[in-house]
């Protein structure tokens, strides 16, 4: 065995056994992002056999203060294919697979079948609902993290029938109960910290060293230092799903029309007159945005919302659609009459379905 992993073999409980059984399973990590980063540098280091990414976004300049595999130069690139090139490196025996993409209910079985364990390192409830419900169709656990500024949240779900996360959370939130990160801040060593419990977990959870987070929901408080552990209820019901939701996009409690990329494009390529927002942020805006498309920033849209000509109807755009949803409801709350849109899924929908098309960088 290679002497790479000589510190992990002296430990008293791990040894061989312990580090054999890594060296032949499969983990699916979801996100390459701020709780990926670490999730994926450890347990590549310490020797998982074979690790798949799943992540269709490119690094942004706003992603560095936190997602430390990456590089100032690398920006604009896919974080999958970065990552891959690094971490093979870091260690040449592990087998990567890479998927491009995000995790959607029409791939996420097909994707997800072939692995032991999942590790959700996603930043949203969309995908935390979606990978809880393949998780319970293919019979596999999964390690949840979850961050909000100074905070983090871990846990084990769906393990030898434990709670899932519909056990913690049963219902999904509505938008307005959801904190954006992009707006709320985070600081850039917490998503380092959760994610790094993260792969603890996955390690006793393959291994079978130590006990486990199932059963319980670890908080933590880094700006206090402090930490508890809240006990989880499985609740048998939630073991009962037959098939994956068609959509698992978040509810909004204000109605907001939403134009798809393809109907947009659709609807440029007709002349069609209209006022394209861009309610990124500046750094984000100049890594890629639409042709004619103003930057509005969601942090100064309200005060700028009186400026805008009302004869035109109105499309909102950012990089998922969240922050784009909140603009479109603040123009709707301003004028329940005008003709305003979100793009559903943001830039990353347009990219992911048009590529550059349009795009100006």
């Amino acid at each position: 065995m290679d002497n790479r992993y000589n510190r992990q073999l002296q430990l008293p409980g791990f040894g061989a056994e312990a580090q054999q059984k890594l060296s032949k399973a499969r983990v699916l990590v979801v996100g390459a992002g701020g709780l990926g980063v670490p999730v994926l540098q450890y347990l590549v280091g310490m020797g998982i056999g074979t690790l798949g990414m799943v992540d269709g976004d490119h690094i942004s300049l706003t992603n560095l203060h936190r997602q430390v595999l990456y590089s100032t130069l690398e920006v604009g690139q896919l974080k999958v294919e970065v990552a891959a090139q690094k971490l093979a490196q870091l260690n040449p025996e592990i087998r990567l697979n890479s998927y491009p993409t995000h995790l959607t209910p029409q791939n996420a079985l097909e994707i997800m079948e072939g692995y032991d364990l999942i590790i959700d390192a996603t930043d949203n409830f969309e995908a935390r609902y979606l990978i809880n419900d393949a998780c319970v169709l293919l019979g596999k656990p999964f390690v949840y993290g979850a961050l909000h500024q100074y905070e983090g949240q871990v846990s084990v779900f769906n393990l030898e029938g434990g709670p899932t996360y519909r056990c913690l959370y049963p219902t999904t939130p509505s938008a307005q109960e959801i904190p954006d990160c992009n707006t709320a801040g985070v600081l850039g060593v917490v998503p380092g910290l959760v994610g790094l419990q993260q792969a603890l977990e996955a390690v006793k959870v393959l291994t079978g060293i130590g006990k486990s987070l199932s059963g319980y929901l670890l908080m933590l408080d880094y700006l206090n230092q402090s930490q508890y552990k809240i006990k989880l209820k499985a609740n048998p019901d939630n073991q009962c799903i037959t098939s994956l939701q068609d959509s698992y996009a978040v509810a909004s409690c204000t109605t907001v029309p939403e134009v798809t990329a393809a109907e947009l494009y659709e609807w440029v390529g007709n002349g069609k007159k209209m006022l394209l927002l861009d309610v990124r942020e500046q750094d984000e805006y100049v890594q890629g945005h639409l042709q004619k498309s103003l930057l509005t920033p969601l942090s100064v849209f309200r005060n700028q919302m009186e400026h805008l000509p009302q004869h035109l109807p109105i499309i909102t755009i950012c990089q998922k659609g969240s922050r784009s949803r909140k603009a479109a409801e603040m123009l709707l709350e301003n004028e329940a009459a005008a003709e305003v849109y979100s793009l559903a899924g943001g830039m990353e929908a347009w990219q992911t379905q048009l590529r550059n098309k349009l795009v100006v960088k």
